[in-house]
């Protein structure tokens, strides 16, 4: 169902969606298009998976991805920023982004935009949201079915792939990224791990700014003030694959 036409930036508008799951509560989504679109991109935040996309369309967090949100129509890629109607957890909390109830869901909002729009899909989760994409890829769709890759950027040390997902996968993560439960090194080994014949590349970002808590998106481990590189490099891997 859509709810409204809205603007979320000065810049870009955005459409919300709520995908139904079931008789529960369903799953809100922030839909930003492009004129002729080549790709979408689904947007998992970390934390706790809860951006809290207002009917108005407004957005209470300012995530990596919010404050991105505008950037993509530049290389003709539709966004889709979704949130969770309950808490995903954390690292220090527990990750509940492997129980099957969240997996459905997500399985839901790459069907409901597969029909929408007819385009290549792709995960991209960020930090607590890369679990999401590994999840995905690992247990619903390791062949390439349903989505054309997955992106992780700012990876949780826990994430991992299974050899048989074949899917194009992107890795991207900054060089001086602080927190603890998100080292270089878990972008790198997903990429490194990779059969040599799967389509993988690591991405490195340098520069910006860090502020606040190392774990929190104003740090490096939040890309502030490189987005435009980060979200570049996401588009142009999208873009080359075929």
């Amino acid at each position: 169902m859509a709810l409204c036409l809205c603007q979320v930036t000065l810049s870009v508008q955005g459409q919300v969606f709520d995908v139904p799951h079931q008789q529960d509560t369903p799953t809100r989504t922030l839909f930003v298009g492009v004129q002729n679109p080549k790709a979408l991109v689904l947007l998992f935040p970390g934390g706790g998976g809860m951006p809290v996309i207002f009917d108005n369309g407004t957005i209470k967090s300012r995530h990596t991805f919010v404050r991105s949100l505008d950037l993509w129509a530049q290389y003709g890629i539709g966004a889709v920023l979704v949130d969770s109607p309950y808490d995903l957890g954390d690292l220090r909390r527990g990750n509940l982004r492997g129980r099957k109830e969240h997996l459905s869901r997500v399985n839901e909002v790459v069907n409901f935009y597969k029909v929408k729009l007819n385009l290549p899909i792709w995960i991209f989760g960020h930090s607590m949201g890369s679990s999401t994409a590994t999840y995905y890829a690992n247990e619903l769709d390791p062949s390439g079915k349903q989505v054309a890759g997955i992106i992780v950027a700012g990876t949780i040390n826990s994430a991992s792939l299974s050899n048989d997902v074949t899917i194009p996968v992107l890795g991207i993560h900054h060089q001086h990224d602080d927190c603890a439960g998100t080292p270089v090194v878990a972008s790198s080994r997903i990429i490194e791990d990779r059969p040599k014949n799967y389509i993988s590349k690591l991405e490195i970002i340098e520069g910006g700014i860090s502020e606040g808590d190392v774990c929190a998106s104003f740090a490096y481990h939040g890309f502030n003030q490189t987005e435009p590189e980060f979200i570049k490099r996401a588009a142009q891997f999208i873009l080359n694959q075929k």
